[in-house]
């Protein structure tokens, strides 16, 4: 899948962030694609750092840099003037720029009309013009694994990149196929799926996930959830196109209710199990549940691995917390998963 394919090296601009939680796009592309990125860049008064080496855009081009990102993940997704300096060296340096923001870099006619006098690509990832087709429910070739949840939020991107890596450790061909901006900065390329027209969700993740060789796995990373009143809608369209053999349900217990929406509880954890697989066996009848992730970070480590256990003994599959506990029963369970 080449949609919005982004050029590494990359520079990671951090802008004047002071906060940890603003620079979360830019931290989850130095930890997973760590390869990818050569520096970071911070405007004064920015105090927050990811660990890479400081340098502009102009030194970075010098040592390689291909692309200018956008790392922050402000309030309203705006792009602030104080960025656009930074932006205009970076293109004329010979960088394209990518953004996961709302606001398109294209609709900045400073940058917009600087990139092509110079010829450079503007990659607003959250927006897709692409042609997309409407979903078949045909069957394709390969393998593929779907993360899911009880509500948005609760660790499926980081869940499908764990799986990704703990599969690769162990010599599976597998790829993660991202379906979120922060996703598609790490991976490089993907589909913005909540920017996608309805009728064509289901289709657009079968064009993210053809048909591949019979052992390759597809790890599609997963969005919102089928009891979240927002965006099932974005949750039910990836299950159909997904066609996944594998199911991976992602929940983070005592969360008091729905994300943004106090007025609605979490669903129980059995109740969305049942739910996604009587979705997803739509399009493949042979869909299974194959592990459970849990975001236990409020809870005590003992109390966590407690829960891990009891909860994979109620369910009958593996359960973990992948950033204490890491994937390798899930990764095992895939393994012994029978061909449909």
């Amino acid at each position: 899948m080449k949609s919005k394919m982004i050029t590494a090296p990359y520079l990671l601009f951090l802008g004047e962030a002071q906060d940890p939680i603003a620079v979360k796009t830019a931290r989850g592309v130095a930890q997973w694609r760590p390869e990818n990125c050569l520096g970071e860049y911070g405007l004064p008064g920015c105090t927050v750092s990811l660990g890479l080496p400081s340098m502009s855009p102009a030194a970075a081009a010098v040592l390689g840099a291909k692309t200018f990102v956008i790392g922050l993940a402000n309030a309203g997704g705006t792009i602030s003037d104080s960025w656009i300096d930074a932006i205009l060296e970076a293109l004329d340096s010979g960088m394209d720029v990518a953004s996961g923001l709302h606001r398109r870099l294209k609709s900045v006619p400073v940058v917009r009309d600087r990139a092509a006098t110079l010829g450079r690509r503007l990659l607003d990832i959250r927006f897709t013009d692409e042609a997309l087709p409407v979903g078949t429910g045909l069957p394709r070739t390969g393998r593929r694994l779907l993360t899911v949840g009880t509500d948005c939020s609760v660790g499926k991107m980081y869940t499908t990149l764990a799986l990704e890596q703990a599969m690769r450790a162990r010599g599976m061909d597998a790829n993660f196929r991202a379906t979120g901006q922060t996703g598609i900065l790490i991976a490089g390329a993907g589909l913005p799926i909540d920017a996608v027209v309805s009728d064509f969700i289901s289709g657009a993740v079968e064009k993210l996930t053809p048909n591949a060789a019979p052992a390759h796995w597809d790890l599609i990373e997963g969005q919102g959830s089928l009891f979240h009143p927002s965006y099932a809608g974005v949750s039910l369209g990836l299950l159909h196109g997904a066609q996944a053999d594998a199911l991976v349900v992602c929940h983070e217990p005592g969360r008091p209710h729905m994300r943004s929406l106090p007025h609605y509880p979490l669903p129980d954890l059995g109740e969305t199990i049942d739910a996604n697989l009587a979705f997803a066996r739509r399009t493949n009848e042979a869909a299974a549940l194959v592990g459970i992730a849990l975001n236990t970070s409020a809870l005590g480590k003992e109390e966590a691995y407690e829960l891990c256990a009891d909860t994979a003994r109620q369910y009958g599959v593996a359960c973990t917390d992948p950033l204490r506990m890491g994937v390798d029963e899930i990764v095992t369970a895939l393994e012994s998963l029978p061909h449909s």
